[in-house]
């Protein structure tokens, strides 16, 4: 048995969604791009505020008045009223969830320990008119068990839970009257009056509210998936391309991950994911296709992404990186005396990066160029180095500290144009010599300094800085990236959004 909870819920309501009116196709994961496994201790996590969001579905859960009418020997028709039923305090034992193949998820809140509050008014009914001429505050103690059979539908590519299927098992429903100074003949025949009507409303406006808690959480964490992977006018469509699995130890859904970007168009149908590629010994686990990361390269370049300038004391470092006779030599010449605070050098990508994922890293091959120019005072700007070049680069990349770290273990150069100002045939090997050791040793590794912390600047916009993510490991295999951890849910999360929302 699982012990989850309603925040639980919601996450479990994010990652599933059943194959009722969803059409996949023959191949079950061949147009999978993106997957997610959320393993028990996952969900176990979730359950730490269970009790608050539960405290959320009670306080907004709108209760109508109760009135009623009955007779009674010797006081003839008695009429009562229960007005401004409110909860006042409530506590949780415990929850629990069964994981079911088949789309079944049993929730089981136990021993719900809440009290309403509200106002009474009675009085004796004549044959002609009712006339109410008593008011007195009263408590409502009681003792609940929920329980909550979820059905989970795919409507219009969203998520839809249905959690109308709920019941709520009174132990306990106690009347206390106005400090119980009422009679106790009183209590007993109001009590006797109210109780069957009492559980019909709360169970009726308490399991509305669920339902609707559970799709709010649904959206909820939808849209924190939809807006991670978008950054202006790039975004992954994480629609499901396959129907999810339900597992004992384990929930795992199956996302398209097709990159839109304006008229830009992303077909995918040649997946190679399979469930057996990830395991259960981590808390949270993504598989991406290199597919995804390839599409996005061509977005990111199609927006002229992939376009990056050095100056001053960076454009220094980049051309001193050994204090010797020949590079003293190659500089003098390619800059013609300039300052490098009156210099610049631009890189950028000619064509589409292509991507390739391999066990030993990230592979990027490239067709990039690069210029320097001269700002001479007073004069006009001037270009005194044009090169082409055809780069690979292996990569290893980790998550340690809340920041990505992106090493490049294996790069190689070749030149398809070159053209310098100092130079113009092109004969001199010592030029070139040097530019391809700058390239090598200090102009890739400046270059992926750059994209670290833009990287780790759009993963925390999205909110990424707020969890505790524990032991992270980034594993690269021909053709896909298993991204695997453990976390800490945020505190208060989930709480403060339904609290913004309800």
């Amino acid at each position: 048995m699982l012990r989850v909870g309603t925040v639980g819920l919601g996450m479990l309501v994010a990652l599933i969604r059943v194959l009722a009116a969803c059409e996949f196709g023959p191949f079950p994961y061949s147009a999978t791009g993106i997957a997610c496994r959320m393993t028990k201790p996952a969900a176990l996590l979730m359950n730490q505020e269970t009790a608050q969001v539960i405290q959320v579905a009670f306080r907004n859960a709108k209760f109508p008045n109760i009135t009623g009418e009955r007779a009674v020997r010797f006081l003839g028709k008695v009429a009562y009223g229960l007005t401004n039923i409110q909860v006042n305090n409530l506590s949780i034992e415990q929850s629990e969830v069964e994981l079911k193949e088949n789309d079944a998820i049993d929730i089981a809140i136990r021993n719900v320990m809440a009290v309403f509050k509200g106002t009474l008014n009675y009085g004796y009914a004549g044959a002609w008119f009712l006339q109410l001429f008593h008011s007195v505050d009263f408590e409502i103690e009681s003792s609940i068990d929920l329980q909550l059979n979820i059905k989970l539908m795919c409507q219009e590519d969203q998520v839809a839970a249905d959690a109308s299927d709920c019941y709520l098992t009174f132990h306990k429903l106690t009347l206390h009257l106005q400090g119980d100074k009422e009679p106790g003949w009183l209590k007993q025949l109001f009590t006797d009056f109210i109780a069957f009507t009492l559980k019909l409303v709360l169970k009726s406006e308490v399991c509305k509210e669920i339902n609707i808690l559970a799709q709010v959480l649904a959206n909820f964490i939808q849209d924190i998936a939809a807006n991670f992977v978008q950054d202006e006018d790039i975004r992954l469509d994480i629609s499901l391309a396959s129907v999810p699995l339900i597992k004992a130890n384990y929930l795992e859904s199956h996302h398209k991950g097709l990159v839109q970007y304006k008229n830009y168009s992303d077909v995918f149908s040649d997946s190679l994911f399979s469930p057996s590629l990830l395991s259960e010994s981590r808390m949270l686990y993504f598989w991406l296709s290199e597919h995804i990361l390839n599409s996005l390269a061509s977005a990111a370049f199609l927006d002229e992404r992939l376009v990056l300038t050095i100056a001053g004391e960076k454009l220094q470092a980049l051309f001193e990186i050994e204090d010797t006779e020949a590079q003293r030599r190659a500089v003098e010449m390619i800059f013609q005396g300039a300052s490098y605070n009156d210099s610049m050098a631009k890189v950028w990508s000619l064509a589409q990066p292509h991507i390739s994922l391999q066990p030993e890293g990230t592979v990027v091959k490239a067709l990039v160029a690069a210029e320097i120019s001269i700002f001479p005072p007073g004069k006009e700007p001037l270009m005194v180095l044009y090169v082409e070049k055809e780069i690979t680069v292996t990569v290893e990349a980790a998550y340690a500290e809340k920041k990505l770290h992106l090493h490049p273990v294996d790069s190689r150069v070749e030149f398809k144009a070159f053209n310098c100002t100092a130079d113009p045939s092109g004969n001199d090997e010592s030029i070139r010599n040097f530019l391809q050791k700058i390239i090598s040793v200090t102009g890739i590794p400046e270059v992926i300094s750059r994209i670290e912390p833009t990287l780790i600047s759009l993963m925390n916009s999205k909110g990424l800085h707020l969890f505790e993510i524990r032991s992270p490991e980034i594993i690269t295999r021909k053709g896909y990236l298993i991204v695997q951890l453990d976390f800490s849910f945020p505190d208060h999360l989930l709480l403060e959004f339904l609290e913004k929302t309800l």
